[in-house]
Protein backbone atom coordinates (compact mmCIF):
# COMPACT_ATOMS: atom_id res chain seq x y z
CA UNK A 1 0.00 0.00 0.00
CA UNK A 2 1.58 3.64 -1.31
CA UNK A 3 1.65 6.97 1.48
CA UNK A 4 -0.71 8.55 -0.46
CA UNK A 5 -3.54 5.53 -0.07
CA UNK A 6 -2.41 5.39 3.52
CA UNK A 7 -2.75 9.09 4.52
CA UNK A 8 -6.43 9.09 2.05
CA UNK A 9 -7.24 5.88 3.89
CA UNK A 10 -6.73 8.11 7.45
CA UNK A 11 -8.37 10.95 6.14
CA UNK A 12 -11.81 9.68 4.77
CA UNK A 13 -11.77 7.92 8.19
CA UNK A 14 -12.10 11.29 10.02
CA UNK A 15 -14.18 12.56 7.50
CA UNK A 16 -16.56 10.25 8.62
CA UNK A 17 -17.15 11.31 11.61
CA UNK A 18 -20.41 12.58 12.11
CA UNK A 19 -20.46 14.50 15.40
CA UNK A 20 -17.86 15.82 18.48
CA UNK A 21 -18.31 12.79 20.13
CA UNK A 22 -17.49 10.59 17.57
CA UNK A 23 -14.84 12.58 16.59
CA UNK A 24 -13.96 12.89 20.22
CA UNK A 25 -13.64 9.12 20.45
CA UNK A 26 -11.67 8.83 17.40
CA UNK A 27 -9.09 11.04 18.33
CA UNK A 28 -8.60 9.22 21.69
CA UNK A 29 -8.24 5.91 20.49
CA UNK A 30 -5.85 7.14 17.59
CA UNK A 31 -3.84 9.68 19.44
CA UNK A 32 -1.53 9.91 22.82
CA UNK A 33 -3.26 12.57 25.04
CA UNK A 34 0.34 14.32 24.19
CA UNK A 35 -0.12 13.93 20.35
CA UNK A 36 -3.86 15.46 21.15
CA UNK A 37 -2.18 18.23 23.41
CA UNK A 38 -0.30 19.09 21.14
CA UNK A 39 -2.67 19.68 18.10
CA UNK A 40 -5.16 21.66 20.36
CA UNK A 41 -2.05 23.94 20.99
CA UNK A 42 -1.35 24.69 17.66
CA UNK A 43 -5.00 25.55 16.98
CA UNK A 44 -4.84 27.52 19.83
CA UNK A 45 -2.29 29.53 18.29
CA UNK A 46 -3.46 29.72 14.80
CA UNK A 47 -6.64 30.64 16.81
CA UNK A 48 -4.75 33.93 18.17
CA UNK A 49 -2.47 34.47 15.49
CA UNK A 50 -5.71 35.13 12.91
CA UNK A 51 -6.88 37.65 15.58
CA UNK A 52 -3.55 39.80 15.51
CA UNK A 53 -3.95 41.39 18.94
CA UNK A 54 -1.26 39.26 20.31
CA UNK A 55 3.05 39.30 19.80
CA UNK A 56 4.35 36.08 19.47
CA UNK A 57 5.95 36.60 23.14
CA UNK A 58 2.53 37.27 24.56
CA UNK A 59 0.56 34.00 22.63
CA UNK A 60 3.61 32.18 24.34
CA UNK A 61 2.86 33.61 27.81
CA UNK A 62 -0.63 32.80 27.64
CA UNK A 63 0.06 29.33 26.18
CA UNK A 64 3.38 27.88 27.28
CA UNK A 65 3.71 27.07 23.49
CA UNK A 66 7.35 27.11 22.18
CA UNK A 67 8.33 30.44 20.23
CA UNK A 68 9.35 27.98 17.42
CA UNK A 69 6.30 26.20 17.60
CA UNK A 70 4.56 29.73 17.34
CA UNK A 71 6.50 30.67 14.44
CA UNK A 72 6.08 27.31 12.66
CA UNK A 73 2.32 27.66 12.67
CA UNK A 74 2.30 31.20 11.93
CA UNK A 75 4.37 30.51 8.42
CA UNK A 76 1.86 27.63 7.71
CA UNK A 77 -1.27 30.34 8.30
CA UNK A 78 0.71 32.62 6.04
CA UNK A 79 3.03 31.33 3.81
CA UNK A 80 2.95 27.71 3.03
CA UNK A 81 0.36 26.83 0.08
CA UNK A 82 -1.69 24.56 2.28
CA UNK A 83 -4.02 26.65 4.09
CA UNK A 84 -5.74 24.29 5.78
CA UNK A 85 -5.40 26.66 9.07
CA UNK A 86 -6.90 29.94 6.97
CA UNK A 87 -9.76 27.12 5.74
CA UNK A 88 -10.69 25.88 8.89
CA UNK A 89 -10.69 29.55 10.88
CA UNK A 90 -12.70 31.18 7.89
CA UNK A 91 -14.92 28.17 7.88
CA UNK A 92 -15.47 27.92 12.10
CA UNK A 93 -15.92 31.87 11.51
CA UNK A 94 -19.07 31.48 9.41
CA UNK A 95 -20.31 29.07 11.79
CA UNK A 96 -20.00 31.00 14.93
CA UNK A 97 -21.68 33.98 12.87
CA UNK A 98 -24.71 31.89 12.00
CA UNK A 99 -24.42 31.02 16.17
CA UNK A 100 -24.86 34.70 17.44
Amino acid sequence: MSSKTEFDTLYHAILALQSLEECTAFFQDLCTPTEIAAMKERWRVAQLLDQKMLSYREIHQETGVSLATIGRVARFLTQETYQGYRLILDRTAKDEELIT
